[in-house]
């Protein structure tokens, strides 16, 4: 018990500590991107999401940092798992995007089987 509580008070120089200022960070970021997410209309949905793409690019590359690091090994099973999530968030990304992007082509647009 004197654990948790010295490890979540602040320390001598009055700041506080780096677990209480990141579950601090995380919960802001998720009342804030429900937020977001509501007010967005329906038909903005699917290209938001396509935006989004290169915010994952850049947690696909912090989580690779963390895997090549000298971190404990949960650091380095986390940053595992944040490479395998982003991963599968980065491609199903793209295969929305494209999907929705045949969807709006006409009806005598080519094909596009790949020749040129």
């Amino acid at each position: 018990m004197s654990f948790a509580i010295t490890f979540l008070a602040e320390d001598s120089t009055g700041s506080l500590p780096f677990l209480l200022v990141g579950i601090w960070v995380l919960v802001l970021s998720i009342f804030l991107g429900v937020e977001l997410i509501q007010k967005v209309p329906p038909t903005l949905h699917t290209p938001l999401m396509s935006g989004s793409n290169a915010i994952s690019g850049i947690t696909i590359v912090g989580s690779l940092y963390c895997v090549g690091s000298d971190y404990p090994l949960a650091g380095t099973l986390l940053g595992a798992v944040a490479v395998a999530m982003a991963m599968v968030n980065v491609v199903g990304g793209f295969a929305v995007t494209g999907r929705m992007l045949k969807m709006f082509a006409g009806k005598n647009a080519p094909k596009g089987d790949g020749k040129a």
